[in-house]
């Protein structure tokens, strides 16, 4: 007969400890995100550039962030430019990693929002004295952000989850990390990773949450 006795009280003296790593792990989401979104963007646009090298570059990127795991690229960047002579600590190769892979993801799914974008809105924003860039920052990014809000909401979530990564290159100082060196000390496993979970998962529902509520405030004409 299977008997399992669940032990409240390790979790309860963690749990400080583990709030501050999920606080690490939101702060590595939240900048792989923005560098992603910025990284993106470009790569959008590089892909649908005339330039051979530009729309290459772009498209190799893309393709290898989509194609190949996110441990892998995580791996490359600490150990692969390790080999190099480029040593990097555990948090930024983790942060480049991610936002390597956010970006991949984000730039199709911008290259698609510009296309829904009719190609109207840029020759009514000409029309009226702006110039190239600043119609394309004023009228069509703002559409497109909008068109594509709610699949950047899944990838931050994909972000929240990828940082557990973190812990392969020796990153201790975020969720999973400091879950794990619980777990070495105390082996109380079940205990301390179903907290974790716990903890992702509230994350993740905040952030999904969060969307709703700005979409709704935002995008409601």
């Amino acid at each position: 007969m299977f008997q399992y006795t669940f032990h409240w009280r390790p979790i309860l003296n963690a749990l400080p400890d583990m709030l501050s790593g999920a606080w690490v792990t939101i702060q590595i989401a939240v900048l792989s995100m923005l560098i992603g979104t910025i990284a993106g963007v470009l790569l959008a646009l590089a892909r649908q550039s005339s330039n051979k090298i530009l729309s290459g570059f772009a498209t190799a990127w893309v393709e290898g962030a989509r194609n190949t795991p996110a441990l892998f690229q995580v791996y490359m960047v600490y150990f692969g430019l390790g080999s190099l002579g480029i040593h990097l600590d555990s948090y930024p190769s983790l942060l480049i990693g991610i936002a390597f892979n956010n970006a991949g993801y984000l730039a199709e799914t911008f290259r698609g929002g510009l296309r829904a974008v009719p190609p109207t809105q840029m020759r009514a924003a000409r029309s009226l004295g702006m110039s190239a860039p600043k119609a394309f920052v004023y009228v069509v990014l703002p559409q497109m952000f909008r068109i594509v809000f709610h699949p950047m909401t899944n990838q931050m979530v994909w972000a929240v989850l990828m940082t557990s990564l973190g812990v392969v290159v020796g990153l201790n100082t975020d969720l999973t990390g400091i879950t794990q060196e619980l777990n070495v000390k105390t082996f109380r496993t079940f205990e301390y990773f179903a907290a974790a979970a716990v903890i992702y998962y509230l994350i993740s529902k905040v952030i999904t949450l969060t969307a709703r509520l700005i979409a709704w405030r935002v995008f409601r004409y």
